[in-house]
């Protein structure tokens, strides 16, 4: 039985996974600036630049796959110090790449960082009780903020330094961080129970797998984590693009962007905790919706056939706007991000590693598919907004599929004569942990003999 922590003991851990992962993340988004240098150096179009940006994304995603599983198995202290390391020296080699092919190879080794999210959310999920996890994952989650110190001060370090100088900073500051993390963190407190447990087959850790419901939060996370990952990515070069900005102040614009997007992660998982994961969501998809769908809006020239002769107009977003939308959007996207994975140690106690570890992965792809699919839509439309067009059909999708969801566990709900819970997923019995009942309605018929637990 796994002895409870100490409230130090929690916040030690909290702590350390989370400046482990902001650092990771940092790493992880490295081409959102340096990439824009590389692209002028070699003279890319925009499908080629966005795909050496998404490229790190996926190796993160696939990766979060198994090390979810090693981190269920073996624990996340190691797991994490030694993914830290192993990162590190994939981003100082990078800076010997000299051909676009090889830079894409180097690309896939930086891209180990973005596994570093799953091995987290396991090892910091361990330290705390149910009823705190919420919060505490959507601390650790806040670490996507890593985006914004790349936005924010990788620029400043290329203009000065270079893109190779700038790689090698980042895989020397890595690399402390993983020694460090392996020293001074300890062993989860469900360490002595997996060591006294028979090791599970690969398939009995998938298991949980076959739940259409875990297919339904990756969706979720395809947009809320994997469109933030892809605009991380993207706006840099969108913003020099349709506005003209230098890429200073074009980071620094995307910083408004990703720091909402990651610190308010915290805020909704509180949120999560307190009013429930459904609500959230709600309001994240219905906001994301309406912003995405503004934003989407090219300029446009109008003429209006007048009694007087043509009436002519333009509308078009200018900058500060532009601004206002990206900052909304990014604070609703960091509430569900920490919505979705409140989920999963509530629905699977014992499989947070593997079912986060795909749920991961699938947002994860969402950060690799979507910059290569935005470069092409640029080449294929001419049109810059064409992003987020995209994304207004994805959060639309989701939005409408996870309504769908509710409304069929509410009728089940309702034939059961009893609200189970406030997460927005079908009924599954052998997987299902009740949080709240209502009192039943007087029954039309005399109760079945055997009552329910």
């Amino acid at each position: 039985m796994a002895i409870s922590p100490s409230k130090p003991e929690q916040y030690r851990a909290l702590g350390l996974s989370t400046f482990a992962f902001t650092l990771c993340f940092a790493v992880w988004t490295i081409f959102s600036i340096i990439g824009i240098r590389i692209s002028e150096d070699l003279g890319l179009s925009d499908t080629q630049l966005g795909l050496l940006m998404a490229t790190p994304i996926l190796t993160g995603s696939i990766s979060r796959l198994f090390l979810g599983i090693w981190t269920d198995r073996y624990g996340g202290r190691w797991v994490f110090g030694i993914l830290m390391l192993t990162t590190a020296a994939c981003v100082y080699l990078l800076t010997f790449a000299t051909t676009y092919i090889m830079l894409l190879v180097g690309a896939l080794g930086v891209g180990l960082a973005g596994g570093a999210f799953i091995v987290g959310v396991a090892y910091t999920a361990a330290w705390f009780e149910p009823a705190r996890q919420g919060t505490a994952l959507g601390i650790f989650g806040a670490g996507n903020v890593g985006a914004a110190v790349t936005n924010f001060g990788a620029p400043f370090l290329l203009v000065a330094f270079g893109w190779e100088s700038t790689a090698q900073i980042y895989a020397t500051v890595l690399a402390i961080m993983g020694v460090v993390f392996i020293v001074l963190a300890k062993e989860d407190p469900m360490a002595a129970e997996r060591a006294g447990e028979k090791a599970k087959s690969f398939m009995e850790q998938m298991e949980p797998l076959r739940e259409l419901r875990v297919w339904r939060f990756a969706l979720y996370y395809f947009f809320v984590f994997g469109a933030f990952v892809a605009l991380a990515l993207w706006l840099p070069h969108f913003l020099i693009g349709v506005y003209g900005l230098d890429i200073k102040t074009a980071g620094i614009i995307a910083a408004l962007y990703t720091i909402p997007a990651s610190l308010f992660r915290i805020l909704g998982g509180w949120m999560s905790d307190r009013f429930g994961a459904r609500r959230v969501m709600y309001w994240t998809f219905g906001a994301s919706v309406l912003c995405t769908f503004l934003l989407s809006y090219p300029p446009t020239d109008y003429v209006v056939q007048g009694i007087d002769g043509d009436i002519r107009f333009t509308l078009a977003m200018n900058l500060p706007m532009f601004v206002a939308l990206i900052f909304v959007l990014g604070f609703f996207m960091s509430l569900g991000k920490a919505a979705v994975y409140k989920h999963i140690p509530v629905y699977y106690p014992m499989h947070v590693g593997a079912v986060g570890g795909v749920v991961g992965m699938i947002g994860g792809l969402g950060g690799f598919i979507l910059p290569l699919t935005f470069g092409v839509l640029n080449d294929l439309t001419g049109i810059w907004q064409s992003c987020f067009m995209l994304m207004f059909v994805i959060v639309a999708a989701a939005l409408m599929w996870m309504h769908y969801a509710i409304r069929s566990a509410e009728r089940v709900e309702w034939a059961a004569n009893e609200e189970r819970t406030d997460l927005p997923e079908l009924a599954s019995p052998q997987l299902f942990y009740p949080l709240n009942r209502k009192k039943p309605r007087e029954p039309l018929a005399p109760p079945p003999t055997a009552g329910r637990s």
